[in-house]
């Protein structure tokens, strides 16, 4: 598994769970900019509409030796999921107020392009400085340990 682009914003900005890998519909020309590394799930998040889920905002670099058409780098993407994983994150988002976010968008063993989407739930400010208190003290133990 090779990881392309990560979303390291929706672990500082909610607590993530339920993680699931999903496919995403490409163009030919999205796949080879995506292959070269030209993506961001910054400011990207998950949809779902008509029992279908979509990732809406994600940056897909357009491909330089593309010949003729190039899509919109900012377009919505359709994700594939089973129907049953669709239903479940539904369920979540309407009764628990979840909401779904992209982790990481990476090439899997096989060569296809798959997006990690998973549950998460919001942050308060308070937790976001327990995180960053947390993650200031195990890097200085690491620092001094060695």
């Amino acid at each position: 598994m090779k990881v392309i682009s990560s979303n390291k914003r929706a672990f500082y900005d909610y607590f993530v769970s339920d993680l699931v890998e999903a496919g995403i519909v490409l163009e030919g020309s999205e796949v080879k900019s995506v292959r070269a590394g030209g993506v961001s799930l910054n400011e990207s998040f998950v949809v779902i509409k008509n029992n279908e889920i979509f990732l809406k905002n994600a940056y897909i670099k357009p491909y330089e030796q593309a010949t003729s058409f190039k899509p919109d780098e900012r377009r919505t993407r359709k994700l594939l999921l089973n129907k049953s994983e669709i239903l479940k994150f539904e369920r979540a988002v309407k009764e628990k107020g979840f909401t779904l976010v992209a982790t990481k968008i990476y090439l899997n063993k096989a060569g296809k392009v798959k997006v990690e989407v998973g549950l998460a739930k919001g942050k308060k400010l308070y937790d976001k400085r327990q995180t960053l208190k947390e993650k200031t003290v195990k890097r200085d133990i690491e620092r001094y340990s060695v």
